[in-house]
């Protein structure tokens, strides 16, 4: 761990929120940027040290990263990254897929007052972060749009549950956005689903939802598949794991 980060005294990070979260949020964004690597062995004594705070909040940080399955604690060893692999991601979309295809059905049917207008704010969000290639921000923003449609459809612990798996699928990479899917590509699919919720059509955004998910798992598959040096058609990897359960 060469990058050195200092948390604010007092139980706040500099960003705000607790000790424990701000902990989770940093070794979340050091395996994006590569300053953890799935699979190596870290120290959480070291980690406590450099960000410059006591073990107590390492720990309970580490600790709840371990239950959402991102990091593996050895006796007398320390802590490593569980590496995503391209199952995982499977899984993982098939879940998201169960859930979010009804969440954007459900927000269609439920008209909220004001719902179109924030998704609106929130699309404008990612197109200004994409024109600054502001990557993190784009997906940051992202998540909070599909967590603006979750809410819609009063699906809150299905929220909690789907950000936590797009922490794991996030461990493969800060994105999907590279040579074959731009920030465009993926506003674009964004777009049908919002259109339909915004005009009650429920079937429609549903539709649009499971379109958007599997293009983003077959692609996370892809990458995984990359990582992991097997030579798989992702494709074909997707249609075996998802069978019975994304359609």
């Amino acid at each position: 761990m060469t990058r050195t980060s200092r948390l604010r005294p007092g139980g706040r990070a500099e960003s705000g929120g607790s000790l424990t979260e701000a902990v989770m949020d940093h070794v979340r964004t050091s395996v994006i940027d590569g300053s953890m690597r799935p699979g190596e062995w870290y120290s959480a004594y070291q980690l406590a040290e450099e960000l410059g705070i006591s073990r107590s909040p390492v720990r309970e940080g580490l600790l709840r990263l371990e239950e959402a399955g991102l990091v593996e604690f050895v006796r007398r060893r320390g802590f490593r990254i569980v590496p995503t692999t391209p199952e995982d991601v499977a899984e993982i979309f098939s879940i998201r897929i169960a859930l979010e295809v009804p969440a954007a059905e459900r927000a269609a049917r439920a008209n909220a007052p004001g719902w179109a207008q924030e998704a609106a704010a929130l699309r404008a969000a990612m197109v200004a972060a994409a024109e600054r290639d502001e990557q993190q921000l784009f997906f940051e923003i992202d998540q909070q749009l599909h967590a603006l449609i979750l809410d819609a459809g009063a699906m809150p612990r299905s929220r909690r549950l789907i950000d936590q798996l797009r922490t794991s699928t996030r461990l493969l990479g800060a994105s999907t956005a590279g040579d074959k899917r731009g920030y465009s590509d993926i506003i674009e699919e964004h777009d049908p689903v919002v259109s339909a919720i915004r005009d009650g059509s429920a079937a429609a955004a549903g539709a649009a939802m499971r379109v958007h998910l599997v293009t983003t798992g077959v692609l996370l598959v892809a990458q995984a598949l990359e990582r992991a040096g097997r030579d798989e058609d992702p494709g074909v990897l997707w249609d075996r794991l998802t069978a019975g359960f994304a359609g």
